[in-house]
C-alpha cells in the first residue's frame, strides 16, 4: 500500500515538474526572440493575429495583390460567410478537438490530454471576418510584401500537397469550415507553435519557441480596427 502511494506521489511530483519546467522554459524565451534585430521593412499589408487568450489565428486581408485568398479557400464551404468580409483567420489544431470542442464547456479531461500527448491528426480552421470581429482580441502585424509571401508559403505548406480538401458541414457557425492538414498536434506542436513559426519565418519579433499564446503577441501591439 505504501509502495503504492509512494509511486502516485512520485508521479504527480514528476509531472508537476516537468509541467513547471515546460511553462518556464517558455516564459524564459520571451527575453530571447528570434528576429528581434531584423531590420524594419516598409509595411503594405494590413495583417493581425488574432487570440482568445489560449488559441491564436493568423488574420489576412481577403484579397491583395499577393493573394485572393478566396481562389484557395472557397468561401462556400462555409455555411454563410457574411458578404462584407474584409478579413479571413486561418489557424491550425487537434483535429479531435476543433472537431469536439466548440465552446470551453465543451472541453473533457480526456480530450485535453488527448490533444497534448496523443500526436493527433490535425485540421486548418478558417473563419471570414468583418472589421467588428477583429476589435477584441487583435494584435497588429503590419507585413512587408515579402514577409506576408513567406505567410502567405506558410499556410500553402500545411495542405496535403497543396490542395484544399474540406470537411463538409463542420464549421461552429456559418462564418467558418476546417481543411485537412499537415502535421501532427502534440505537447511541442501546438497551434501557437504553427503560427509563431510562420512568424519567425516571415522575419517577425516572435519568441523562438511559442507553446503558448503569450509567446505568440507578447511583442505585438493590441489593435482596435
Amino acid at each position: 500500500m505504501r509502495r503504492g502511494l509512494g509511486w502516485i506521489a512520485g508521479s504527480l511530483l514528476a509531472l508537476v515538474t516537468l509541467l513547471g519546467l515546460y511553462v518556464g522554459v517558455a516564459a524564459a524565451l520571451m527575453l530571447w526572440p528570434a528576429n528581434a534585430r531584423a531590420p524594419a521593412e516598409p509595411p503594405s499589408i494590413e495583417a493581425y493575429v488574432l487570440s482568445n487568450g489560449v488559441h491564436t489565428d493568423l488574420v489576412f486581408p481577403v484579397r491583395s495583390a499577393a493573394i485572393d485568398w478566396r481562389a484557395l479557400f472557397d468561401p462556400h464551404d462555409a455555411k454563410a460567410p457574411p458578404p462584407e468580409a474584409e478579413f479571413v483567420a486561418v489557424g491550425w489544431g487537434d483535429r479531435d478537438f476543433y472537431l469536439h470542442t466548440p465552446t470551453w464547456a465543451d472541453l473533457t479531461l480526456r480530450r485535453a490530454v488527448g490533444a497534448l500527448f496523443g500526436a493527433n491528426a490535425s485540421l486548418l480552421h478558417v473563419t471570414w471576418l468583418t472589421r467588428v470581429q477583429l476589435r477584441q482580441g487583435a494584435y497588429a502585424m503590419p507585413l512587408s510584401q515579402r514577409q506576408y509571401l513567406a505567410l502567405v508559403a506558410h499556410v500553402r505548406g500545411s495542405l496535403p500537397g497543396g490542395r484544399t480538401i474540406a470537411l463538409p458541414g463542420a464549421g461552429y457557425g456559418p462564418d467558418d469550415a476546417f481543411y485537412e492538414a499537415k502535421g501532427s498536434y502534440h505537447l511541442f506542436e501546438t497551434c501557437n507553435t504553427w503560427t509563431g513559426r510562420g512568424l519567425r519565418r516571415a522575419g517577425v519579433p516572435v519568441s523562438r519557441w511559442t507553446p503558448f499564446y503569450f509567446n505568440v503577441v507578447g511583442r505585438l501591439q493590441p489593435a482596435h480596427p
